[in-house]
């Protein structure tokens, strides 16, 4: 046996039933995407807020700023999909 593995030997455990693995495989739980590098520029302020937010989380502050960014493309991409083809909404300079 290995150092981890134990002998149960108190007495019976009692009645046992095998259960179906339903679980996702490990390379399933956090699934790949294709990520494409960018520079970027962005302001001292907001890298600073996202690497105090990050610190907090202990998570890379560059995986924030991506979660966010995909976030609000999927907002957005609901909303186009939404829209009336054809139809434009409100934006500046024109009426509501």
């Amino acid at each position: 046996m290995s150092g981890r593995t134990r002998k149960y030997s108190a007495g019976e455990i009692g009645r046992l039933r095998i259960v179906e693995d339903f679980l996702p495989a490990p390379d399933e739980l956090v699934p790949r995407e294709d990520n494409v590098k960018v520079t970027l520029s962005l302001s001292r302020t907001s890298v600073e807020f996202f690497k105090r937010e990050a610190g907090k989380a202990k998570v890379p502050y560059q995986r924030m700023v991506r979660a966010l960014v995909d976030s609000y493309a999927r907002q957005n991409e609901k909303r186009l999909t939404v829209r009336e083809p054809g139809k434009r909404s409100a934006g500046k300079g024109e009426g509501a």
